[in-house]
């Protein structure tokens, strides 16, 4: 089974991250951890009834949010420091901006960066990413065992240096993360490399993948236009 939730009310693309939750007959895993401006254990208490492992497929802030509510967590040894340093974090266009090394140009800068308050009360300006360290270190080619069902690491940097997809190679199934997606890819962040984002896509059209599951917007196949 997958089950797919993005519950974080956040408005812009940036911020509009998604999660996935596979369940396997020994375990489950939860791909990315969404924004956390709600907390998950709240609003989807079912998913934490197997103490699932969260694998985060890079540090962005709206895959990370919610990861220090799992018990283990999973990642890249390239991420691993900014996620123990803390994720640089902000519900405000102008400093989430400011601390991302963001350069907007021409472009206007949303204020908010969330559509709607997850209760009356609720302060945007106290929201944080809690830091947290990794359970459990992931590179390339290791592999994640549910029981029923089987996942391949792939290290795909270039929108960060850490960036992770996992791929069920028996039935072509992508979680691509950032690293794909149906939309404009982002290779300009101040930890981003485009050459190195160039070889992670050779290599994925290299695979044999059936859909890709990703972290922004809809899933999609090699039929998508």
């Amino acid at each position: 089974m997958i089950w797919f939730g993005s519950r974080n009310p956040a408005s812009a693309a940036l911020l509009s991250a998604k999660l996935w939750w596979l369940h396997g007959t020994d375990r489950d895993i939860v791909v990315d951890a969404g924004l956390g401006v709600v907390a998950l254990r709240g609003e989807i208490p079912r998913m934490f009834e197997r103490d699932p492992l969260v694998v985060l497929t890079h540090a962005h802030l709206d895959h990370v949010g919610g990861a220090h509510e799992f018990r283990e967590r999973a990642g890249h040894p390239a991420e691993a420091a900014t996620l123990a340093e803390g994720v640089p974090a902000s519900l405000y266009g102008a400093e989430l901006y400011e601390k991302l090394g963001i350069d907007a140009g021409d472009e206007p800068v949303p204020d908010l960066l969330i559509k709607s308050l997850p209760y009356p009360e609720y302060d945007p300006r106290t929201y944080r990413v809690p830091a947290v360290t990794l359970s459990r270190q992931l590179d390339d080619g290791d592999r994640i065992d549910l029981g029923s069902r089987t996942l391949t690491v792939l290290h795909l940097p270039g929108h960060s240096p850490g960036s992770i997809a996992l791929l069920e190679e028996r039935t072509g199934v992508l979680f691509s993360g950032d690293a794909v997606y149906d939309g404009y890819l982002i290779d300009d962040l101040p930890d981003s490399d485009m050459p190195a984002y160039r070889r992670s896509m050779e290599r994925l059209a290299q695979l044999d993948v059936s859909v890709v599951h990703p972290g922004h917007g809809r899933s999609f196949d090699r039929r998508a236009s």
